[in-house]
Formats: C-alpha cells, sequence, structure tokens
C-alpha cells in the first residue's frame, strides 16, 4: 500500500512539473485544462497498470496468508477471538480524514449558502445576480454571480463579464472534482497543487475572453484599481485575488502561443512510456541476491557450466529432468531430508504431484482437526485453531533471556502437503533464537486433513505472521 502511494506521488510530480516547466506559460489555455483534469486521474490509474507485453511471466507460488498471531499480549482465548487492545490502522486514520474533509467541505457550501441568503438576487437570461451588503466580494460559483454592493458601477461591468465567461465554461466543475478528490485523498499534497493550477488557468482563460468585449487598457486599470476582500473557499471562481493579479496581467501581455509549441505536449507520451516501464519492472518477483564465488573456475561451476551446455543443446526437458533440476537449486533447510542421489530423490516423488493449488480457487481447504463446514467456517476454524496453539507451545521466556523488548515479529511460512503433514517450514526473525523457536511450534502442528481440488489430495502454502510482545 506504501510502495503503491509513493509511486502515485512520484508520477503526479511528473505530470506537475512537465506543465510548470513546459506549458503553464502557453496559451493554449483549453489544451492545458484538459491537461490538468486528465494528469491527476492518470496518476491515481498508472501504477496500478501492468501491461503483460513488458513483464517477463514468472510462476509464482500463492499462499495462503493467515491471521497474525500475538503472543504475551493476553490469553490464547482473548487473542483467538481477536480481543486485542485496539490500535488505528492506516485504513481507520484514512475513514477518520474523509470525514473530517467532507465536514469541511459542507461547511464551504453552508457559507455560499449564507451569503446568498444574505444578498439581493437579481435574474438574469443566463446567470443570477446576488448583490451582497456592505462587502466587495467578488466569485462565481456555477450559474451565479456574487458581487459586494460597495463596488463602483464602472468596475462592475467589467466583474460580471469576466465571471460569466466562468459560468459559461463551466469550471465550477473542474473546481468540485477536484474537491471531491481531495475528500478521498486529503493526505496528497499533489491534489491541492493541481487545484491551484486549474484555478489560476481559469483567471487566464476567463481574463483572455474577456477582453475581447472590453478595452484592455481599462481592464488593466480595473485589476490595479482596488484591492477587493476575497471569499476564502476553494471551488468559487474569485475574481480579485491579490497572489493572482500580477499573473493575470502578465499572461494578458503575453503574445499568442505559437502552433509549433503545441508539440510539447507530447512530452507526456514518453512520460507515461517511462512510467509503464517503471510499474511493470517493479512488479517483478524478486530474485534473491547470492554470492559469487570467488573460485570461477572451480569444479562445481565447471559441472554447472556443462549441464547449462546440455540443457541449451537439448531444447526441452523431461519431467524427470526438472524435478532434478528443482532438487539441485532449491535452498536446503535444516531439517529437510538429505537424499544420497538425485535418483533416490526421484524415486521418493515419483507419485507426487508438485503442483500446489491455488489457496482462492481450491475447492476444499485443509482441515485442522476437529474443525468441520463449509470452506469459510473451515478457514476461520483453522485460523483460530493455530493461534491457539501458538500461543500455548511458544517460550515466552525467550524475551527474558534475549533481554528483548516491545514487538518481536516473526513470519513463518509452512506448507500442508498432499498427505496432510507440515513440511517446508521456513521463519525469518530478528534474533534466530526466535526463527528456531517458530519453526520448532509449528512443526509441533498436528497432522491436518489435505486440500483437495479435482477429488484429489494438494498441497497448500501458508504464511503465517507473529508478533511476540514481550511484557517487562
Amino acid at each position: 500500500m506504501i510502495h503503491s502511494i509513493l509511486q502515485i506521488l512520484a508520477f503526479q510530480i511528473l505530470f506537475l512539473a512537465v506543465y510548470d516547466f513546459f506549458l503553464k506559460k502557453e496559451t493554449f489555455f483549453n489544451l492545458n485544462r484538459t491537461y490538468l483534469l486528465i494528469a491527476p486521474v492518470l496518476g491515481f490509474v498508472l501504477p496500478f497498470v501492468s501491461l503483460s507485453f513488458l513483464q517477463q511471466n514468472i510462476p509464482q507460488e500463492y499462499i495462503f496468508q493467515l491471521p497474525a498471531v500475538v503472543i504475551g499480549a493476553g490469553t490464547a482465548e482473548e487473542v483467538a477471538s481477536g480481543n486485542t487492545f485496539w490500535l488505528p490502522s492506516l485504513i481507520d486514520i484514512w475513514l477518520f480524514g474523509i470525514c473530517i474533509s467532507a465536514l469541511l467541505f459542507s461547511w464551504k457550501f453552508f457559507k455560499i449558502a449564507k451569503l446568498k441568503s444574505s444578498g439581493t438576487v437579481e435574474i438574469f437570461q443566463n446567470f443570477k445576480l446576488v448583490l451582497l451588503p456592505k462587502t466587495n466580494t467578488a466569485f462565481s460559483f456555477f450559474n451565479t454571480i456574487f458581487l459586494g454592493e460597495n463596488i463602483s458601477e464602472e468596475y462592475k461591468s467589467s466583474i460580471i463579464a469576466h465571471e460569466k465567461i466562468h459560468i459559461e465554461q463551466r469550471h465550477s466543475l473542474d473546481l468540485l472534482f477536484f474537491e471531491m478528490v481531495r475528500i478521498v485523498f486529503w493526505f496528497n499534497p499533489m491534489v491541492y497543487l493541481f487545484q491551484n493550477r486549474i484555478a489560476t488557468l481559469h483567471e487566464f482563460i476567463a481574463d483572455a475572453k474577456a477582453v475581447l468585449q472590453k478595452d484592455k487598457k481599462q481592464y488593466y486599470q480595473n485589476l490595479l484599481s482596488e484591492v477587493f476582500q476575497t471569499e476564502k473557499i476553494s471551488f468559487i471562481n474569485t475574481f480579485f485575488n491579490q497572489s493572482l493579479i500580477k499573473k493575470r496581467i502578465v499572461m494578458l501581455q503575453k503574445s499568442k502561443s505559437r502552433k509549433t509549441a503545441q508539440l510539447k505536449y507530447i512530452l507526456l507520451l514518453p512520460a507515461i512510456c517511462c512510467m509503464l516501464i517503471y510499474t511493470a519492472c517493479s512488479n517483478d518477483p524478486k530474485v534473491e541476491a547470492t554470492q559469487a564465488t570467488s573460485q570461477s573456475d572451480s569444479e562445481v561451476m565447471t559441472k554447472i557450466n556443462e549441464l547449462a551446455e546440455a540443457i541449451m543443446k537439448k531444447g526441452t526437458m523431461t519431467p524427470e529432468e526438472e524435478k532434478a533440476l528443482k532438487l539441485l537449486t532449491t535452498e536446503a533447510q535444516p531439517d529437510d531430508k538429505v537424499y544420497t542421489s538425485v535418483q533416490e530423490y526421484l524415486d521418493e516423488t515419483k507419485d507426487q504431484n508438485e503442483a500446489d493449488v491455488p489457496f482462492a480457487v481450491i475447492e476444499k481447504v485443509p482441515t485442522y482437526p476437529g474443525c468441520s463446514g463449509d470452506n469459510e467456517a473451515m478457514k476461520k476454524c483453522m485460523s483460530q485453531s493455530i493461534a491457539m496453539f501458538v500461543n500455548d507451545n511458544f517460550n515466552t521466556n525467550l524475551g527474558k533471556q534475549l533481554e528483548l523488548s516491545g514487538k518481536q515479529r516473526i513470519s513463518v511460512q509452512f506448507k500442508i502437503d498432499k498427505t496432510g503433514k507440515i513440511v517446508n517450514v521456513r521463519a525469518r526473525a530478528a534474533k534466530p533464537e526466535l526463527e528456531t523457536e517458530a519453526i520448532r511450534v509449528v512443526k509441533l502442528l498436528p497432522q491436518m486433513q489435505p486440500g483437495e481440488q479435482k477429488g484429489e489430495k494438494v498441497g497448500v502454502l501458508y504464511s503465517l505472521p507473529i508478533i511476540f510482545e514481550v511484557v517487562e
């Protein structure tokens, strides 16, 4: 999840950089508007796009992850039933932020409604004009223009002409779109920056069209003559915003961009291609690094080279050869059986089905002794039973013996083979002693009833997180 969020931020930063460095100063306002609306959406979507022709299809093992087992935080019954103390998760924080953002959004609407009720409404053919008493406010929202009564009649016509452009162009829809995105992705600073850019662009568009109806010199004077109050609402089009006045005047004086400058928008294509290549590569299975041998001409390397040449010359391998190659390339574990020859391994595994079935599609999941019911019931029973078993058998004295403190995380993987036995147990933790203890406990699990697929017994891989809380 964190990786995806970082990718989204990186992609949106790249899109915004392209706009700021290459497109912002051009007078292709409608193209820029389209870019600013599409770019953040692409930033959200591209991290989750995975093109098959950019990836190498590598077979992956399917592992079912059991709920985390917490040791040392309470009794086994409490852990199995999930009655541990509550800590907010990332989802909880995200949902809380959405609620706060939605409340702020509602407050902004309330402020607009309050302003409308306090003013005098005049209805024209294509818009409504709300005259606000004792204020210099000037802004528009959808088809309504809000205008302060303190604004002189000389400037009202220019302001109305400007705000009518916002209404005709439906700029309020753009700003509301970003408001909705801000509510859901309130934590993403790029959404606020994109909204700021498009609000500025709206003013450029309205100015460019308004000066066609008014004298440009007089329009400048209107911009500079007074400092108006501005409602601080992110989804309205304000006429006088002090931070924007200089930019608007500079853009009004700028010559129309040449047609050839539109070629800058082609920069979007290589940017998207780079992002797609990155996501494709980052989704590839990670290959564990191995240490290079210092004696490249050793006997083992010579044999490996000879084997590689033989495989390349032959072009294909028989099932027996594939099994033998798998035995030679699989990392041995401390308690694995030692074979005196490859043939012994082939004879023992001759009748075994090597293909494990993905847990999500298996017809009948492995069953813990005493569990019954449908697949969902047996999954829940399996999780609770394993949690109870690990809590009962894990040596919690290791915390004091190793002088540990806080939470110690142990990742365990194991397989329930087609005979129901627990095999291929592996563990990873900060301390080797914790790994050894986790492997010992998991190997003590009782023999299960194996999973079934199409009437045949199959093996299923499991992942079991263990959280050992050391109570001082």
